[in-house]
């Protein structure tokens, strides 16, 4: 059987899905099975779908401050708020936005519910880093996001995110039906694109340098996860 939120027992008294908006499908997720969450944040999970695969903490070099696009718990976010480093995260889902609470108590952490485009045509401040693990940026469109993003970076700053590579000859706007066939329709929509195109739409945003590319899986035959970096100039 197919392994969607219909067939989850977590539907159980959950609201019609016909009423659902992009939103409450966040929400869903998050409530329903996005979490349970990873056992033991002292250890890095990191930046693919693997735990402890790939590059750790370092990725990000040392940032004055981090923004998460699509933050859920803070697994990663965590570890930088720990170093002292302050950090906000951002999410849709109140279960994530919740439990990133309180596993950031007492740190220099903040939390806000908002839609990544919105927040962050709504805000001033800027940020050393921007990041998004599987988060925001796969679920945007990179022409409209990724000149915000640039926008609320400081000089010098990067933007770092994550997120399956794009299947072959299946490039740009990617779409589904999170809710199922019936009923009202609702359209999750994801970017997929290969590692030189990322590219190109970076530095058509303005970024000076990038770095992309497919890490292999630990099992080579598995899927690999597209890892991207992509630095401001240092002169504003």
């Amino acid at each position: 059987m197919t392994d969607t939120p219909a067939a989850r027992p977590a539907d159980a008294g959950a609201p019609a899905r016909d009423t659902w908006t992009i939103q409450g499908y966040w929400e869903h997720y998050a409530a329903g099975w996005g979490v349970p969450d990873w056992p033991d944040d002292t250890l890095w999970r990191g930046w693919t779908q693997y735990p402890g695969h790939g590059p750790g903490p370092e990725h990000l070099g040392d940032p004055a401050d981090i923004l998460e696009l699509g933050c859920g718990t803070a697994l990663e976010l965590v570890h930088y708020a720990r170093r002292g480093i302050p950090v906000t995260g951002i999410d849709l889902a109140p279960a994530h936005l919740d439990a990133a609470r309180t596993r950031c108590a007492g740190l220099p952490a903040e939390f806000r519910r908002a839609d990544a485009t919105a927040f962050l045509a709504g805000t001033e401040r800027r940020w050393g880093a921007v990041v998004s693990r599987f988060g925001a940026v796969w679920f945007h469109d990179p022409r409209r996001l990724l000149p915000l993003v640039r926008a609320r970076l400081s000089p010098g700053g990067l933007l770092a995110f994550s997120h399956a590579p794009a299947v072959p000859g299946c490039y740009g706007p990617q779409g589904m039906y999170p809710g199922g066939l019936r009923g009202r329709p609702l359209a999750v929509r994801r970017w997929s694109y290969t590692p030189r195109k990322w590219t190109g739409l970076l530095r058509a945003a303005g970024f000076e340098r990038v770095d992309a590319a497919v890490l292999p899986a630990p099992d080579p035959d598995d899927l690999g996860t597209l890892l991207v970096r992509a630095w401001l100039s240092v002169a504003p």
